[in-house]
């Protein structure tokens, strides 16, 4: 029978949750690398053996680790991210110039063929890739040399770039997106790239629907419709039928159109997941009821998923990394949040259990389908 595994970065280590095809009984292995933050943990679609963490601390800096046995056990590999491009500048909060700074990797995207390569997308927003398994990293520099490079600012939590989306059918194309930029589009494997955010509409910057500026929070894909994107933005979900030429928003009957985490049914391509927060300050679910809402119709129509999950007295959030869906015949649903909850459902998201109540603030999850 199948299995999953779902990984788990958190502010205070990693943990390794497994089962089998039936996801009622879970094995709990951690903390791994107990006291660090582990912004992400992420497995290679080619090897479900492979994995790779970001671990890192104040005191210490950034280190990636990776693992041969599925997270069993763990090697520290390469760390010697260098900016390979010209210094620069970029705006701070209050517009002046900021020195490009390295401060840690956000987010891991391994290679769908290659167990060696794997991308990182790092604070201050830059992209690096590594083909021999995270021993060596060199930056795409033309991302953070764009034009419009000057004038990014950082988002609340920093200029990171967090998310990382390769074309399952064309793998010189690589989606990125970067709080507070907005979206990217590269069709050269990382030579030139593109701003994809027409349609984008940001209240808090000097031109509204500027090229660039706009805090996208996620980008999500199906993996058979790779030319239709989904956005959780600051504020609005949106949509793009158009590689992110064109976007136009879906928030629909959402209660509100702020939240930081989207993804897609894995069988279903027009069923996308989102977790409402109540707003840009009260980062907390709407009436303190933790609830995801899911959309059948690639958009606009929303119905709230309540069962087992708490529906009073819930201030947790749930970050843009933090929810995962695997890919057994009945889809699983997975998402983490900042109160340590880690919540399953084995059938599309109708009802939820909790895997684990009490990790610590839950960073991200991924998870692995096993054969």
């Amino acid at each position: 029978m199948s299995g999953v595994r779902v990984l788990v970065g958190t502010r205070k280590g990693a943990f390794v949750l497994t089962a089998d095809g039936q996801r009622e009984r879970w094995d709990v292995s951690g903390p791994h690398f107990p006291g660090w933050e582990v912004y992400h943990v992420a497995g290679s679609p080619a090897d479900p053996s492979r994995l790779y963490a970001s671990q890192s601390t104040g005191w210490f800096g950034q280190l990636i680790q990776r693992s041969d046995d599925g997270g069993a056990t763990w090697e520290p590999v390469g760390n010697a991210f260098q900016y390979d491009g010209t210094p620069g500048t970029h705006q701070w909060y209050d517009g002046t110039p900021h020195p490009w700074e390295f401060a840690r990797v956000w987010h891991l995207e391994p290679s769908l063929t290659d167990p060696d390569t794997v991308y990182a997308g790092v604070e201050d927003a830059a992209l690096f890739k590594s083909t021999d398994g995270g021993k060596e990293w060199h930056e795409l520099s033309a991302l953070r040399e764009h034009p419009s490079g000057p004038s990014w600012q950082p988002g609340a939590g920093g200029m990171c770039l967090h998310t990382i989306l390769i074309d399952p059918t064309d793998a010189e194309r690589i989606f990125v997106a970067i709080s507070a930029a907005g979206s990217f589009r590269t069709d050269d494997a990382g030579k030139t790239w593109q701003p994809i955010n027409r349609g984008l509409l940001s209240d808090g910057i000097p031109d509204p629907d500027a090229e660039v500026g706009h805090c996208v929070h996620r980008l999500a894909m199906h993996p058979t419709r790779p030319n239709v994107l989904f956005m959780q933005k600051h504020w609005d979900v949106m949509r793009s039928d158009d590689a992110g030429d064109s976007w136009h928003e879906i928030s629909g009957d959402l209660p509100t159109d702020f939240g930081f985490a989207i993804d897609v049914h894995a069988h279903e391509p027009d069923t996308v997941y989102v977790v409402p927060i109540k707003s840009d300050s009260e980062h907390f679910p709407p009436d303190g009821k933790l609830r995801v809402y899911r959309s059948r119709a690639g958009g606009n129509e929303w119905e709230p998923l309540t069962k087992g999950l708490p529906q009073s007295d819930c201030y947790v959030n749930v970050l843009r990394d933090a929810m995962a869906v695997d890919s057994l015949d009945s889809c699983g649903v997975y998402f983490g949040t900042t109160g340590g909850q880690v919540y399953a459902s084995a059938d599309a998201g109708d009802s939820w259990a909790p895997i684990v109540r009490d990790l610590p603030p839950v960073l991200s999850v991924e998870v692995q389908t096993l054969p």
